[in-house]
């Protein structure tokens, strides 16, 4: 919570899916309110390749590092979703302005590893690199993980055992101290690619489980069921090396579970937040949820924050308690049910009318809130509002046509409460190529979402 004070974020921008016929990039945005370039994007790095959708990024070396002075945290790893390439990028020559470094082309992945939709990467403590996995190269569902020489950044093959690979895949978070590993489960690919279809439902379609690793054997040895189409986006242990608790996402449901060790040794996940659905005309179903895709939790692993891509909010949870989380801040940005809007709300369990659009510096911004970056003393929360092509399109044609923002949020940390920073927009919507959708944010020094303690 003392660390220094971020000056430049890295967000992946997004270009795929937008007739541009232009790459994605990373974006190296500044975001100090002391250079005369304060929220200007100062430098883009565009990939040699179309249609990758980057995704989730981590690093060659983070905290699980910690002591071992032959690593450095100078390159950052871009794995992509739709064409399961990875890129390494250089940023330790110049922190502003980042290069290409090495391209992992998906061939050498599908042949090694019988993996692809790569969603995560983390940096292991053994000097390794590891990426999630969503499917098989044919689309199929297939949770399994790559791993990667943190120096030559070869594929070394998958982590887990021959053919022990879990039903789905998504995200996941590792507990060494307690021998454990966590991942999640979102879908079957070759369904969840071209949007979300209610008709998938009840067919196996959309993941359920919470699986358990041993970290030292590398075996699946528990699966927790959340229930059919729970699936799981992102997942969180509290940082405290020594905790047995954490958090994990269900967008679906709209649902937060706390999972823990038992006494007996095994886990388990309740349910501990739950946001009510609203009755609504005018959309693709009669309710609306929520649809909770991203959450976080600060250093000091006090609070808890969530987006809400649909309903528009960003909530903060006092989470002292990870048992009882309690509600201490809310701000509502950009969402499905803006006033004046096609969507008319018809029951609402939390608010009395709709939301007003969300203008800020003139701007009308179109998109929810979505990937989540918090400062290290905790008292500025990054806010994003791209999620995946196909679903950006169905849900919010108007962002994949405007461009998306990055906000700033900021937060009490005595008390609880969120207050959207009217002096800071960052707007993707004017940029070289034409309108983007930025995805994670990332700082060079680390963050309370790429960094584990071991």
């Amino acid at each position: 919570m003392k660390g220094p004070r971020e000056r430049i974020i890295y967000v992946p921008c997004i270009l795929t899916g937008t007739g541009t016929q232009a790459p994605d990039y990373l974006a190296t945005v500044d975001v100090d309110p002391e250079s005369p370039t304060y929220c200007k994007v100062i430098h883009r790095l565009p990939m040699p390749n179309i249609g990758d959708e980057i995704h989730h990024s981590g690093w060659n070396a983070c905290s699980s590092c910690f002591g071992d002075t032959t690593k450095k945290r100078n390159r950052l790893i871009l794995p992509c979703l739709d064409s399961s390439r990875i890129y390494v990028v250089d940023t330790g020559t110049d922190q502003r302005a980042p290069r290409l470094y090495k391209v992992i082309e998906p061939r050498e992945i599908f042949q090694k590893c019988n993996l692809a939709f790569l969603h995560t990467s983390h940096c292991l403590g053994s000097g390794e690199i590891m990426i999630s996995t969503v499917g098989d190269p044919r689309g199929n569902a297939k949770g399994g993980f790559v791993l990667l020489d943190a120096e030559t950044f070869e594929v070394k093959g998958t982590w887990e055992r021959p053919c022990q690979a879990a039903p789905q895949g998504c995200d996941f978070w590792y507990k060494p101290r307690h021998n454990v590993m966590i991942s999640t489960e979102w879908g079957v690919p070759k369904f969840f690619v071209t949007g979300f279809n209610p008709a998938d439902l009840g067919k196996e379609r959309y993941g359920r489980r919470l699986n358990i690793w041993d970290w030292t054997t590398h075996c699946l040895i528990q699966s927790i069921d959340l229930g059919e189409d729970v699936p799981s986006f992102g997942i969180r242990f509290l940082h405290n090396p020594d905790t047995m608790h954490g958090m994990v996402i269900c967008p679906l449901q709209s649902t937060i579970f706390h999972f823990y060790k038992t006494q007996d040794g095994s886990w388990t996940a309740d349910k501990v937040i739950e946001i009510p659905s609203k009755k609504v005309s005018g959309w693709l179903l009669p309710e609306m949820p929520a649809f909770s895709t991203d959450m976080l939790i600060s250093l000091d692993d006090r609070f808890m924050y969530m987006s809400n891509f649909l309903h528009g909010d960003v909530r903060q949870y006092d989470i002292t308690n990870p048992y009882c989380p309690k509600l201490v801040g809310q701000v509502f940005v950009a969402s499905s049910i803006p006033k004046g809007g096609v969507v008319t709300v018809l029951e609402d369990p939390e608010l009395n009318c709709q939301p007003d659009p969300f203008m800020i510096q003139g701007r009308r911004v179109y998109g929810g809130p979505q990937m989540l970056q918090l400062s290290l003393d905790g008292k500025r929360l990054y806010v994003t509002n791209g999620l995946y092509t196909p679903w950006d399109k169905q849900f919010y044609p108007e962002m994949v046509r405007e461009g998306s923002v990055m906000l700033q949020i900021d937060v009490d940390t005595e008390c609880g409460g969120l207050c959207v920073n009217e002096d800071f927009l960052v707007d993707f919507g004017k940029e070289p190529c034409g309108p983007a959708r930025a995805h994670e944010m990332r700082y060079p020094g680390g963050d309370c979402t790429s960094d584990i303690w071991v």
